[in-house]
């Protein structure tokens, strides 16, 4: 193996992670029943900061994922050019 698969292999490995960590981090859509109990109980304040964060966090996986994409596609590049 030549060093750009090892860093290009470092990179996709990073950033599986952050995607992973990132989808793990947004609150999910539906509340359910817990959050018919405690939705009264929010301001209106901390409803538009949840939704800025929520909004960040869906905005910066989108990027990585594409990040991470374009990594594979980059690694798939190299590793045939290496071969011939």
């Amino acid at each position: 193996m030549s060093v750009w698969e090892w860093v290009i292999g470092g990179l996709i490995l990073v950033f599986a992670l952050a995607v992973v960590v990132a989808v793990l981090l947004q609150e999910g859509r539906r509340s359910g029943i817990s959050g018919a109990i405690a939705g009264g109980a929010d301001t209106f304040l901390s409803k538009t900061k949840a939704r800025t964060v929520d909004a960040a966090l869906a905005r910066w996986t989108r990027v990585i994922a594409i990040v991470f994409f374009l990594l594979v596609l980059a690694a798939l590049v190299v590793s045939v050019l290496l071969k011939q």
